[in-house]
C-alpha cells in the first residue's frame, strides 16, 4: 500500500534575553551548573515570579513576523508534571489562550513554494538539565531553569523530511533577523520535536502519529523522520498497530527509541497560574513593536534585485544570514556596482569564511575596505589578478586597498608601448603557436594572452593586452 507521509513540528526557540522569563538570574547559556539561580529558580516557598516584559515583546515579534494575529489578552497556565530538573513540579507555559494563533510560514524544498500553517506560538520556560553521562549518578543542572522560550507548532502540513528541515531553517533565520535568538541548535536555543504519521494515500483521516525528540541539527530532523516513516511503513504493512508515543532520536545509531507514551493535555493538568496576571498586548505596543520590525529576508531579497540589479539566485544566497546582508550593503555603498559587490561576497568573502570558520561579524575586512578596492577594479586601477591578492593583503592589515597596491607597486599597467613589447616577445617565442592560430586555432588566442599576463604578473590591464594582441596577430 501507499502511504502519505504527514509530520508536525513543535519548535522550541530560546530567547537571548539577559535575564530569565520569570526572574532577574542570568539566563547566559555555559555559566558553572547551578550558579544562575535564585528562590525563584528553584521553587523555595515565598518565591513570586514576575514575567519578563521583553519575552512578550519578542513573542509578538514572531508573530507579526510569521503572519500571527496577536491576542490582546493571554494566560500563562501551570503545565504540571514531574522530572528531577524541573523543581516546581511544573512549567510555566501556555494552553487555552496563547499571545499568537494561526500564523504561517512559506518554505521551498525544490518543488516550489509551500505555505505551512502555525497553529499557535507560546510563552514558557525551560526546565533544567539531567546529566546522566559522568560516571554511574546523574547530576542536576538547573542553570536553565526559567529561561525564557517561545514554542512553535506547526499544523501537520508537511509531507516530506525535506519539507520539515526546510521549514525549520526559514524560522531560524526568521529568528534570528529578529535578533529574538541566536538560533544555535547545538548548544539547544533551537530544540524541535517532531509528530509523525502515515496514513493511505487519498485518506483524509490522520493516522496514529508518535513524537521524535532530541533532535538538535537539521540533518538530524531529516534523518529521524525518514527512520521514523519507515518503521511506521513496515509495521501497518505486517498489519500490525502503532503506539501513540513519544520516541528519542540516537543520532550515533541512527534510530528512535521508545521513552513514553504520549501524554494528553489532560495529563498536564493545565490550569492558570495564580501568581501571574494575564498578558496584556494594546494597540500602542502592538504598534511600536511593528515599527521596530527588520526588513524579512523575503522582501529584503527582492529590494536587492530592484534595488542593485543582481539576480534573484544573489539576492537569495546575500540575504541567508542578516549580517551577511548588511555587509553586502556597506560594500555596494562604498563600491556602486552591485553586481560586483555580489560576486566578491559570494566568492572570496564566503570562501574565506568558511576556510577560516570565522563569523561575517569577525571578519577582518571591514565592507568599506572592500567597497575601496572594487572601485579600484573597476577604475582599472588594477585587475581582478590583483585584487585577490590585495584582497589576501588587506586581511593581514588596516591598510587601506588603495594604500597596499601604491606600497606593493601592483598598480594595473596600461602603458600601450609596454604591452605591445611583451606581446611582440611572446610572439616570437612561440612561433609553433603563432602559425596554429593563423591557420585557424582560434583557441590559441587565450594561450597568448595568458603567457603576456604571467611575463607581466598579472598588472597588465587585460582590455588593453586583447586589443593590442588581436591587432598584432592580424598583422
Amino acid at each position: 500500500m501507499k502511504y502519505e507521509l504527514v509530520v508536525g513540528l513543535e519548535v522550541h526557540c530560546q530567547l537571548n534575553t539577559a535575564s530569565k522569563a520569570f526572574c532577574s538570574c542570568s539566563a547566559q547559556f555555559g555559566k558553572p551548573a547551578n550558579s544562575n539561580v535564585c528562590p525563584v529558580c528553584l521553587a523555595l516557598p515565598g518565591a513570586l515570579p514576575v514575567l519578563n516584559r521583553r519575552v512578550v515583546e519578542d513573542a509578538v515579534k514572531l508573530g507579526l513576523a510569521t503572519g500571527c494575529a496577536i491576542a490582546p489578552h493571554s494566560v500563562l497556565a501551570r503545565k504540571n508534571y514531574f522530572y528531577p530538573d524541573l523543581p516546581k513540579g511544573y512549567q510555566i507555559s501556555q494552553f487555552e489562550e496563547p499571545i499568537c494563533i494561526e500564523g504561517h510560514l512559506m518554505v521551498d524544498a525544490g518543488e516550489g513554494e509551500k505555505l505551512i500553517r502555525l497553529i499557535r506560538i507560546h510563552i514558557e520556560e525551560d526546565a533544567g538539565k539531567s546529566i546522566h553521562d559522568i560516571g554511574d549518578d546523574t547530576y542536576i543542572d538547573v542553570n536553565r531553569c526559567g529561561v525564557p522560550l517561545l514554542e512553535i507548532v506547526s499544523y501537520p502540513d508537511i509531507r516530506t523530511a525535506r519539507e520539515a528541515s526546510t521549514y525549520l531553517q526559514k524560522l531560524r533565520q526568521i529568528v534570528k533577523y529578529l535578533g529574538i535568538s541566536d538560533g544555535n541548535m547545538e548548544e539547544g536555543s533551537l530544540r524541535c520535536d517532531a509528530n509523525v504519521s502515515l496514513r493511505p494515500v487519498g485518506d483524509e483521516e490522520y493516522g496514529t502519529r508518535t513524537e521524535i525528540k532530541n533532535m538538535n541539527s537539521f540533518k538530524n530532523v531529516e534523518k529521524a523522520i525518514e527512520y521514523e516513516a519507515e518503521r511506521h511503513r513496515g509495521i501497518l504493512d505486517a498489519g500490525g498497530t502503532i503506539v501513540q508515543e513519544t520516541r528519542l532520536w540516537d543520532a550515533d545509531k541512527g534510530e528512535t527509541r521508545s521513552m513514553r507514551g504520549k501524554e494528553f493535555a489532560h495529563d498536564y493538568r493545565y490550569f492558570p497560574d495564580p501568581d501571574l496576571v494575564p498578558v496584556v498586548v494594546d494597540d500602542e505596543m502592538l504598534r511600536r513593536i511593528r515599527l521596530e520590525l527588520p526588513e524579512l529576508p523575503e522582501a529584503r531579497a527582492a529590494r536587492f534585485v530592484d534595488q542593485y540589479g543582481i539576480p534573484a539566485y544573489d539576492a537569495a544566497v546575500l540575504t541567508v544570514e542578516r549580517e551577511i546582508a548588511d555587509y553586502f550593503e556597506a560594500v555596494v555603498g562604498v563600491a556602486g556596482d552591485g553586481k560586483v559587490s555580489s560576486n566578491w561576497v559570494m566568492g572570496e568573502v564566503m570562501r574565506t569564511l568558511k576556510e577560516k570558520y570565522l563569523d561575517i561579524t569577525a571578519f577582518s575586512v571591514a565592507p568599506s575596505r572592500l567597497g575601496g578596492l572594487i572601485k579600484l577594479i573597476g577604475s582599472g586601477a588594477i585587475s581582478n589578478t590583483i585584487a585577490k591578492q590585495v584582497f589576501e593583503l588587506m586581511q593581514q592589515s588596516e591598510a587601506s586597498a588603495e594604500e597596499i597596491v601604491e606600497k606593493e607597486g601592483l598598480a594595473q599597467v596600461s602603458d600601450t608601448g609596454e604591452i605591445e613589447r611583451v606581446v611582440d616577445e611572446i610572439l616570437a617565442a612561440n612561433p609553433g603557436q603563432l602559425a596554429g592560430y593563423r591557420e585557424g586555432k582560434v583557441k590559441l588566442f587565450g594561450f597568448f594572452v595568458g603567457q603576456c599576463m604571467a611575463r607581466m604578473k598579472g598588472k597588465a590591464n587585460p582590455k588593453v593586452v586583447n586589443e593590442v594582441l588581436q591587432r598584432k596577430l592580424e598583422e
